[in-house]
């Protein structure tokens, strides 16, 4: 517009009006579609400042810091927040809280208790999650503004179960996941440490077999400031005992003989398991012959017969015999041993009151002293010696109290059968006292005790 023309316009005051209003809304428009420009999200950051003023990029730059403080300000260590995977690179996960425009990480460690785990495995770019805030980063070559941690979120919540588990008393299931000196890590939604004193109510010397399992346990001790987390599985199997010994013994009574099976071997016998609670076998009860070590003659697993030859209510304890369930040495050479029978043994010892002859291997009966010859016998020694073959005839077998009385005269048909009626000196009074009309039979002790006092 010329002027002149301004000047013809001035004595029309409406049009004069109407072209400035019309200016000004250009303006406007003009600005409108700069801003949307600017802030269109298609538009790189270095192209929205190039077409920035001096003085408008210093107010954006300005305005933008103020904004990121602001949302800063909104993350706080120790609060829960939701992030997102941006990455996953170096042994870490880089993370973005959302809505708050603040960025971090999460080391493996922090994500997973599994150290052999593989990251790239267990997340992705994408991936949402809440994480617990543990600090801020200390400058540009921590990759970020934060440390997050995943596992540490989830001990806050599972300490918080677990306390509660620990008021009411009550068990929790937990997988062992290592072994270190002194006991096994178990993961029960947290870490917790299970001594090797508490792992059994026996000794435990080898952890590695536990690894891996699963078992319940109870709580013993608990404090989520200190991290601290002590299990027990001790507690538990004492109680389980008690309870599985008053229904065992219940249906058990001394003498009952039962199957079993071998759980364990120690120095000093065999644990038998008899209905789910182990008695022990001594090792002085596990055969009649002589045994050095329990594992030379059995071995873990194995089906055995025992006989109960003793329940303790008080302490809990079944004492087993696995020999007094078989046939006895003596039964198993006399078996064929009837009175009347005339057999050949040799003389092993004599004392001032008979000869004890073995009449099969280990096994010897008592010939007493008048039942040597048909005439008087001051001392056995007088007319036999050990290691003589003499015929015996058998008078008698006691299986119960493991005693066979013998006599050499009467193995001999041709000698007379009428006694020497000489008195009885000193030495048949003697044997008199360990055996009279009725008894016939002889013990260990008597043997040495007689044999002692010759002595004094």
């Amino acid at each position: 517009m010329s002027f002149d023309d301004f000047l013809k316009l001035e004595g029309n005051q409406s049009e004069f009006d109407r072209r400035v209003q019309k200016a000004v809304n250009t303006a406007v428009t003009n600005a409108q579609t700069k801003w949307k420009t600017l802030t269109d999200d298609k538009v790189s950051e270095a192209e929205k400042l190039a077409q920035m003023t001096n003085e408008e990029k210093a107010n954006y730059r300005a305005k933008k810091a103020e904004d990121a403080l602001k949302e800063m300000q909104g993350v706080e260590v120790g609060n829960i927040v939701n992030v997102e995977v941006l990455s996953v690179e170096d042994g870490q996960i880089a993370v973005g809280v959302e809505n708050a425009g603040v960025e971090g990480v999460i080391t493996k460690r922090e994500f997973t208790n599994d150290r052999n785990a593989d990251l790239n495995q267990l997340v992705k770019p994408g991936d949402k999650f809440e994480a617990l805030v543990l600090r801020r980063a200390g400058g540009d070559k921590e990759n970020g503004e934060f440390f997050f941690s995943v596992t540490r979120l989830k001990e806050r919540e599972a300490y918080k179960e677990l306390e509660k588990v620990f008021e009411e008393g009550k068990t929790v299931e937990g997988t062992v996941t290592g072994a270190v000196r002194g006991g096994l890590l178990v993961d029960v939604g947290t870490r917790g440490f299970l001594p090797a004193s508490l792992i059994s109510n026996r000794y435990v010397s080898d952890l590695k077999p536990y690894i891996g399992k699963k078992m319940n346990l109870k709580i013993t001790e608990i404090d989520p400031n200190k991290n601290r987390l002590i299990l027990s599985r001790k507690d538990l199997i004492e109680k389980e005992r008690e309870e599985a010994f008053e229904n065992v013994a219940s249906q058990l009574v001394v003498g009952d003989t039962v199957e079993g099976k071998v759980s364990r071997l120690t120095g000093f016998g065999a644990f038998v398991d008899v209905g789910g609670v182990d008695g022990l076998v001594h090792i002085s009860e596990i055969s009649y012959k002589h045994v050095d070590k329990p594992s030379d003659v059995l071995k873990a697993g194995q089906d055995v017969k025992v006989k109960v030859i003793g329940i303790d209510d008080d302490r809990h304890r079944i004492s087993l015999s696995i020999k007094q369930t078989l046939p006895s040495p003596f039964e198993e050479a006399t078996e064929g041993l009837h009175e009347g029978d005339i057999i050949e043994g040799e003389v092993k010892t004599l004392t001032s009151f008979g000869a004890f002859i073995e009449v099969a291997d280990g096994i010897q009966g008592l010939v007493h002293v008048s039942e040597i010859a048909n005439k008087h016998v001051d001392k056995p020694s007088d007319v036999l010696k050990v290691g003589q073959t003499v015929k015996v005839k058998v008078l008698s077998v006691d299986p119960s109290d493991r005693r066979i009385s013998l006599s050499i005269k009467q193995a001999d048909p041709n000698a007379a059968k009428s006694e020497n009626s000489r008195p009885r000196r000193r030495q048949d009074s003697v044997a008199d006292k360990y055996m009279n009309d009725n008894d016939n039979g002889f013990a260990l002790g008597d043997i040495i005790g007689d044999q002692l006092k010759d002595k004094d």
